[in-house]
């Protein structure tokens, strides 16, 4: 089971040259469809989601700062001391939402999708570049 996954993820990573070349070419592309479908969503929703770090107290193991010095010669060891808790502030990421405004947004979505029209025709000729010099 564990081999047919290794396998599964390996073969997912690889891609032939064409692919390689294509994804190359069309990277903005696959950032601006990112950002329409996301767009899209705050849209639907009527209001957008934003990550946001917040920071909670917890006890932690303090990761050995606490550790004894090492006994010097001629003392016997210290006796093993049991691991010390600190109180530490830990990092958090929420999703909350947040108040848009809904024409901006609209407006920012129509010209996203005006700028993927734009690259989509840009990247035309290099995609078939890339099939002439990859063929599959």
């Amino acid at each position: 089971m564990k081999r047919a996954l290794v396998l599964c993820v390996v073969l997912i990573g690889c891609a032939t040259p064409q692919e390689r070349c294509i994804q190359r070419e069309t990277r903005d592309m696959r950032v601006i469809d990112r950002l329409i479908a996301e767009s899209e969503g705050n849209l639907k929703r009527g209001y957008a989601l934003e990550e946001v770090t917040i920071y909670r107290h917890e006890w932690v193991l303090c990761d050995g700062r606490h550790r004894p010095e090492p006994p010097k010669e001629g003392q016997p060891a210290p006796s093993p001391r049991p691991p010390k808790l600190c109180f530490e502030a830990v990092p958090d990421t929420v999703t909350r939402p947040k108040a848009i405004d809904l024409r901006a947004e609209a407006d920012k979505l129509a010209s996203m999708r005006a700028k993927r029209a734009a690259l989509a025709r840009a990247a035309q000729p290099a995609i078939a570049q890339c099939k002439a010099q990859y063929p599959e």
